[in-house]
């Protein structure tokens, strides 16, 4: 089979694997004291170049709901892009650890917010007024659902409306090293300096076990984290074995190196079927993510010799969009192959 259904498909980078065995090697102190959970926001640390407050948690969906819960009261309301994770595929995992949070959904192109889409959903909520609930978050994923990306520029002018209008900024970035391996930029440079105040700072999707790390660009912003990660059953009691994934992954640009593999991968995806007749790009394929508009016979051909994807939304006619994903492991003949069948008469 050619799986593209996601980059959760796929398995464990040798190094974190190894990583975790050796974490087993007698003992360490429990809940998040142990050396190598230290080590983790230190590394962090050097990574984005400034001090930083970092939780290791099990998953993307505890890492923003979490990390959202922390920055937004109960009568707050976070905006999002309409299609953004927190909004459509956490099960309301947000609404529930804000205690009710609202969270506003903004339309935009390419899964991207905008300025003006913001300013104009800012608009519907007046400050101060009891009968509406209070702006608090701005929420950017990053890369978005349509695998497009946002420039340092472009979280910079939503992160100046959001702390004009006395909203922290926090970023999904499940795929964040798909994304600056595609921008060329630093990781402070796609995060802190472009305004993000902080960050769900992925690994599961790009070769961890199971790891992910909530970042806080100011610490004093994460004072009650610990107890809402406590009380959400996200403090695991070995959290060296978790602690363990996040620093190898950050060791000798692992990170980087997987996520660079699994965009140059996209990439050859789209080169070898965005000039087939029928087939359009949907969205730029800027990370590892390939969205196209099809033939729906030839969806059903991909399917019947052996290539597994999602369908993005119902079929429309004779036409069908799909999702394709690769990842650091995705076999690169598996690439050759899907393209080959499609090409094939």
């Amino acid at each position: 089979m050619m799986n593209f259904l996601s980059d959760n498909a796929y398995g464990v980078l040798p190094e974190i694997l190894a990583a975790v065995a050796a974490a087993g090697d007698g003992t360490a102190a429990s809940y998040g004291s142990d050396e190598l959970s230290h080590t983790l926001e230190a590394r962090l640390a050097v990574v984005f170049e400034t001090p930083v407050a970092a939780f290791a948690v099990i998953s993307g969906t505890a890492a923003n709901a979490l990390a959202l819960a922390t920055l937004c009261p109960p009568h707050g309301a976070i905006f999002c892009h309409a299609e953004a994770h927190i909004a459509v595929d956490e099960c309301a995992a947000p609404e529930f650890f804000t205690h009710g949070a609202k969270l506003v959904g903004i339309e935009g192109g390419d899964g991207k917010v905008t300025p003006e889409g913001l300013t104009r959903a800012l608009s519907h909520f007046l400050k101060g007024f009891v009968h509406h609930p209070q702006p608090a978050v701005l929420s950017l994923s990053q890369p978005t659902e349509c695998g497009t990306l946002y420039k340092p520029d472009e979280i910079a002018a939503l992160a100046a409306i959001a702390h004009v209008n006395g909203m922290k900024v926090h970023m999904d970035g499940a795929r964040f090293a798909n994304a600056i391996v595609a921008l060329g930029v630093s990781a402070a440079d796609a995060s802190w300096r472009a305004g993000v105040d902080v960050l769900s700072f992925g690994a599961t999707k790009n070769g961890a076990m199971g790891a992910e790390a909530v970042v806080f660009f100011t610490p004093a912003d994460a004072s009650d984290f610990a107890y809402r990660r406590k009380k959400a059953g996200h403090l695991i009691s070995k959290m060296r074995f978790v602690s363990a994934q996040l620093v190898a992954y950050l060791a000798d640009d692992l990170w980087l190196r997987a996520a660079r593999t699994a965009n140059g991968l996209a990439a050859k995806l789209a080169g070898g079927l965005s000039k087939l007749p029928g087939v359009t790009v949907v969205h730029a394929v800027e990370a590892n993510e390939v969205f196209l508009r099809l033939p729906s016979e030839l969806v059903l051909k991909l399917r019947n010799g052996g290539a597994q994807f999602y369908d993005w939304g119902p079929p429309q006619g004779e036409q069908s969009v799909i999702r394709l994903v690769t990842s650091f492991a995705t076999p690169p003949q598996d690439v050759e192959r899907f393209v080959a069948l499609a090409n094939s008469e």
